[in-house]
């Protein structure tokens, strides 16, 4: 009895995040690219960009539908500080690859425009994702809604999906407190339950600022890869590292990517396009069983849900899009490194642990290629 008791508390242990956030890949002494990143390196260096999480973790053990353990949460993207239904931006959607769901989507890439906050969670909970969403827009006394943007990644390995802990409750909170500044990355909000390259992974976030002074920030939910693939900062660091006993399903990934630079529609597609060069830098190549979807959007102007016959813009030529284009590259590729260095071992349904990315063999791995010294 004693024994199942220890090994309960143990397992309980293993699936709560510490406070203490572990190292990141540049604490690490890793880089990644060439461009400089802004204060946090985080998707929120682009000013007025929140970031929210809702983190759920309880029980251990054996899985029961509908009681746990649940490993699993909320996260959301606010764009900016104000009223976004009625000041909406310019934004773009794409799909590498389309076994997952992004709601909203072709609303999005019709009239080239968001209006509501992003939403990212499991992918049996889109549903709450999205009347969550649905909620907080009601609240505001809009009077109406928009359609939600809710973006979804597989966490059934370690969480007992089927049983739909997260709430709409949930989904609003993650909205109402989401901040800016450093944002808390690894096992948490919808990246949970989440993991890449055999590793536990989840939330990651990044930024870069091109010589022009606009900023490009990304936030991941990293779900994807098998653990041969990986590679980190051109590394095959997945050939080098032990190989432990974890799942080889193929998984999913979800980028959000920010930036003050003034991009209509189309060109915030291009950098949709060049998140997917980001996650091919890390190794996957996106299954056919891969839920591989980005979402970009520009803050630069606001879109007043008023009756004008023209809006008058000035936007980015197309030509001096290219700095951005490497930003965009950079900053997803280290946000889903970020994800793995951040996240803790986990423990969660049947007792399966995920493993962490184990920082002292990593260093090692980097020495021997000539990336650390």
């Amino acid at each position: 009895m004693t024994t199942k008791i220890l090994f309960s508390l143990l397992s309980l242990l293993l699936a709560m995040p510490s406070y203490a956030q572990r190292p990141r890949a540049r604490d690490l002494g890793i880089q990644i690219g060439t461009l400089p990143t802004g204060t946090y390196n985080a998707v929120t260096d682009v000013e007025g960009v929140l970031v929210g999480h809702v983190t759920l973790i309880e029980g251990s053990g054996e899985l029961v539908v509908g009681k746990g353990p649940v490993r699993t949460g909320v996260t959301a993207i606010v764009p900016h500080g104000e009223d976004i239904f009625r000041n909406n931006i310019f934004a773009a959607a794409e799909a590498l690859n389309g076994n997952g769901e992004m709601t909203g989507m072709a609303w999005i890439n019709e009239r080239g425009q968001l209006e509501v906050p992003v939403v990212l969670t499991n992918t049996l909970s889109v549903g709450e994702g999205y009347s969550g969403v649905v909620a907080y827009m009601l609240k505001q006394g809009t009077g109406r809604v928009p359609l939600p943007v809710v973006a979804e990644c597989y966490d059934g390995g370690l969480n007992d999906i089927a049983g739909r802990h997260v709430t709409v409750d949930h989904v609003v909170e993650a909205i109402e407190t989401a901040t800016g500044g450093a944002v808390p990355e690894g096992s948490v909000g919808a990246g949970t339950g989440m993991r890449s390259y055999g590793f536990k992974a989840g939330i990651g976030t990044a930024s870069r600022v091109v010589p022009d002074g606009h900023t490009v920030g990304v936030l991941v939910n990293a779900n994807c890869g098998r653990r041969r693939e990986l590679l980190i900062a051109g590394v095959p660091a997945g050939r080098e590292l032990p190989v432990q006993a974890s799942s080889t399903r193929d998984g999913s990934i979800i980028v959000v990517i920010a930036t003050d630079a003034p991009l209509v529609p189309h060109q915030l597609r291009r950098l949709c396009k060049r998140a997917a060069l980001g996650i091919g830098r890390t190794g996957t190549v996106s299954r056919t069983s891969s839920g591989d979807f980005a979402l970009a959007f520009s803050t630069a102007y606001r879109l007043p849900r008023t009756r004008t016959d023209r809006d008058t813009i000035t936007t980015l030529r197309d030509g001096r899009l290219n700095a951005i284009f490497q930003a965009t590259i950079e900053a997803t590729e280290e946000a889903i490194v970020n994800a793995m260095c951040v996240a803790e071992p986990m423990t969660g349904r049947d007792n399966r642990t995920m493993p962490a990315l184990p920082h002292d063999k990593l260093i090692e791995v980097m020495k021997k290629y000539g990336r650390l010294k």
